[in-house]
């Protein structure tokens, strides 16, 4: 199952240092505006441990974590949804991803220049989200001129989506995302269809000087953006993209040293993705067998036969039962056969919603 979040800030926040660690890309990170013009794209493995465990217990040939794409999108700039900078051009990449992590400086460094002179977090979350919303505000018009001349014609589509780009644009006339907006179930159905940049939901990443990542409460700045995504019913995560980018070339066990010298029990970027991922509605089962242990992302809410679907759908069209149990129950019991033995494997039919952590196996014939 594809998805994609996007990294995007003002120039100069530490987008692709944060992007560099995420993918081990080296995507080039330069101190001026603009040096990422592409997008670059990376894949990222979901860190669970709960994959490592089933390994230990299976003991498979090979183990295969879940995965999604990262995008690191040039620095916008105000006045982007005018074309300012490379605006038009960066808009459209994030009309492409299905979450956004946007970066915000939250450190001083004299020798790293701010494109608005300043630190000022909150400031540059305004130019971000208020760029945003005008891109969002220019289609929203230009959609409501169309719609109001067909619901002239008493057109029945145009009549039902009317009111809700009514209430986007009041929404924005407010400054306000169109994730805010109280829409009812088929409203958002329609509103998701119009591929607005500010329905995509966002978490703040606050990247902080290195020595400060052991204690960010302590960071006036960390807490200005934390206040500011109550607001915005928004996560915030706070990482130091450069110390990221070092622990990124360690071993596990280097790693592990490393973060323990810090003070911290878990990486910025593991957060990150931890993060990114339930974001986005996602949740992971797994399959395990001695051929193959693996983790596999699905929307939460599927059923059975879905989320068969999403290793072949041939699963899905022969699909008779899904042999199911719960994470916690097998590595509990030691092994898939004491597991059968204490009764915690069970037989699922059409109609089960799949949970976070189950470990399948689906029964199918085509």
């Amino acid at each position: 199952m594809a998805l994609t979040a996007g990294i995007v800030g003002l120039p100069n926040v530490g987008k692709s240092t944060l992007f560099n660690a995420i993918t081990k890309a080296g995507a080039e990170a330069a101190n001026y505006p603009f040096c990422t013009i592409d997008p670059n794209v990376g894949i990222v493995e979901v860190p669970d441990e709960r994959l490592d465990k089933l390994t230990e217990l299976v003991t498979p040939k090979k183990t295969v974590p879940t995965a999604f794409e990262f995008t690191d999108i040039a620095g916008i700039v105000e006045g982007a949804s005018k074309g300012e900078g490379l605006g038009n051009k960066f808009l459209s990449h994030i009309r492409e991803v299905d979450a956004i992590c946007q970066v915000v400086r939250c450190f001083v460094d004299e020798n790293i220049t701010h494109v608005a002179g300043k630190v000022n977090p909150i400031n540059d979350i305004e130019i971000i989200n208020l760029e945003l919303i005008l891109a969002d505000m220019e289609s929203v018009e230009k959609r409501l001129a169309r719609v109001v001349k067909m619901v002239k014609q008493k057109e029945k589509e145009a009549m039902i989506e009317e009111p809700i780009l009514i209430k986007l644009k009041e929404a924005f006339e407010d400054e306000r995302p169109a994730r805010s907006i109280d829409f009812t179930e088929d409203e958002l159905k329609i509103a998701n269809g119009m591929n607005l940049l500010t329905i995509k939901p966002m978490l703040y990443v606050a990247n902080v000087a290195e020595d400060e990542i052991a204690d960010t409460d302590e960071n006036e700045l960390v807490q200005q953006v934390r206040d500011f995504a109550k607001i915005d019913n928004a996560q915030v995560i706070v990482v130091c993209a450069k110390i990221e980018e070092e622990m990124a070339e360690l071993d596990d066990e280097d790693k592990k040293m490393f973060l323990e010298e810090l003070g911290i029990k878990e990486s910025g970027l593991d957060q990150l993705i931890k993060a990114t991922y339930s974001l986005l509605g996602f949740a992971t089962y797994f399959t395990a067998g001695v051929q193959e242990v693996r983790a596999w992302t699905f929307r939460k809410g599927m059923k059975a036969p879905q989320c068969a679907a999403i290793i072949h759908t041939d699963f899905e069209r022969g699909f008779i039962r899904a042999e199911t149990v719960a994470y916690d129950d097998l590595v509990e019991a030691g092994s898939m056969t004491a597991a059968k033995e204490a009764g915690k494997v069970r037989l699922e039919g059409k109609e089960y919603i799949v949970k976070d952590g189950d470990v399948l196996l689906f029964r199918f014939n085509v």
